[in-house]
């Protein structure tokens, strides 16, 4: 097992990471910028390394100075969570170039998936369903026209090179297509430094299902269930649940093998998430793109399967079997994740701030990985997540009434904060019912 761990990330995810680091006896090394260093991942640590400003760009994403942290604390091993540099493939080679131990997929992976376009046509040819749309990138607002008008109205315009809900636009007729084409490849070119386009059919009525892929060290992949994320605002999710009340067994099964095709297809390890697009009245489902890191939403994949996740990435990096038989996986109850973000829970802008008070629920199945406790300051350098309460019941209907109890009892004070958006959610029959689609926070609103 790793001996030494550098967490490349901040905040709640850091946190998580450098707990199970220590449950194991790993050593664990933070890295933060200077208006982070009073969190508790950064006070958690076995040590810590400020590593720059506040502006992402000269701390979080700054290579060398990450680089230069693990060498002066003599780290092993580099964990880079989700966002910042997880999905940089040539972070991940030069991490493995510098003798260090990247705790993730391989750089080749992560290449081949952070191309919407290539990604596509790569699961297409493994045999995982695609969505009609363009096999390589519409080159100028002609092709696109011309695209869209092969595929047939609505259509999304994406961004080629974005992830996480970015750089994406719809498109309900030629008119929106223009506007649109020139917004999302603007923003792609300003955001990740490529303004390819990616032009697909686009369903009105759609569940966002994904599934949790484990690569482990001899070479198999494994699919530990999937996880239903259609609550989302701005295509960015609020509420993930695990099983995915959506998914019959028959499909289940379909989802699941469409998975392990996907990871075999790059030679996937570690961890990793394919993401779907589940059509409800086809039962018909489409790959949306692979996820080449460790996903905010993993700990309801984590209660319903008894693992964790996170020890289970260690162990494949230091070519270890995983703790469980993967031939004999066997899910149990229901999970429920609410993302507490500091943003009004109207119109979900973000509203940063000092914590005045911060009183996390307990009780039965109640988890709460949080990056903050009171007297912390929310900073608008990040993103606006808080904390993650995650629930978990024998079956959907108490991982509900769990969830209910648990919100009523998280007290937070000073940041604004969304926590009344999950008492409306709760008791939204749609929601309850749990026939509901990516356009539920819409009409909520």
């Amino acid at each position: 097992m790793i001996e030494s761990l550098l967490v490349a990330n901040r905040g709640e995810i850091a946190r998580r990471i450098i707990r199970t680091a220590k449950r194991l006896g790993i050593r664990a090394i933070a890295v933060h910028s200077e208006v982070d260093a009073d969190l508790p991942f950064v006070t958690e640590a076995d040590e810590a390394v400020c590593v720059g400003p506040a502006n992402p760009a000269q701390s979080y994403r700054n290579v060398e100075a990450i680089l230069a942290a693990a060498k002066s604390t003599g780290a092993q091993a580099i964990h880079p969570g989700y966002g910042f540099l997880s999905e940089n493939a040539d972070f991940a080679r030069t991490v493995e170039a510098s003798g260090l131990i990247w705790v993730g997929p391989g750089a080749d992976a992560i290449s081949a998936m952070g191309d919407k376009i290539n990604a596509r046509n790569l699961m297409a040819a493994a045999g995982v369903p695609v969505a009609p749309g363009t096999t390589e990138p519409a080159a100028d607002l002609a092709a696109a026209v011309a695209a869209a008008a092969e595929i047939g109205y609505p259509v999304m315009v994406k961004a080629a090179a974005g992830g996480g809900g970015m750089g994406m636009g719809v498109a309900a007729d030629e008119a929106a297509l223009r506007t649109e084409y020139d917004k999302v490849r603007a923003f792609a070119e300003r955001m990740f430094g490529d303004g390819s386009v990616l032009i697909e059919r686009y369903f009105p009525r759609v569940r966002h299902v994904e599934v949790q892929i484990l690569g482990l060290a001899d070479g198999r992949v494994v699919a530990l269930g999937e996880r239903e994320c259609s609550v989302q605002r701005r295509n960015q999710k609020l509420v993930e649940e695990s099983p995915s009340p959506a998914v019959s067994p028959e499909l289940r099964e379909r989802f699941l093998a469409a998975a392990v095709r996907a990871g075999e297809a790059v030679n996937y390890r570690n961890a990793g998430t394919v993401e779907c697009l589940l059509d409800p009245a086809a039962n018909e489902f489409f790959f949306l793109e692979m996820n080449t890191r460790l996903q905010v939403e993993h700990p309801v994949t984590e209660l319903v399967h008894g693992i964790d996740l996170v020890e289970e990435q260690l162990r494949v990096a230091s070519g270890l079997a995983p703790t469980f038989d993967p031939d004999a996986l066997a899910p149990r109850g229901h999970a429920i994740e609410l993302r507490v973000n500091a943003e009004d829970p109207k119109r979900f802008l973000p509203g940063p701030g000092v914590i005045g008070t911060w009183n996390e629920p307990t009780g039965d199945g109640v988890r709460v990985d949080s990056g903050y406790v009171a007297g912390n300051t929310v900073t608008p350098f990040y993103d606006s997540l808080m904390a993650k309460l995650i629930v978990s019941g024998a079956d959907r209907a108490e991982a509900i009434e769990r969830a209910r109890a648990a919100v009523a009892a998280f007290e937070i004070a000073g940041p604004k904060c969304n926590l009344p958006f999950f008492v409306e959610l709760l008791e939204n029959p749609e929601f309850l019912s749990g026939d509901y689609d990516t356009a539920i926070v819409t009409r909520m609103r």
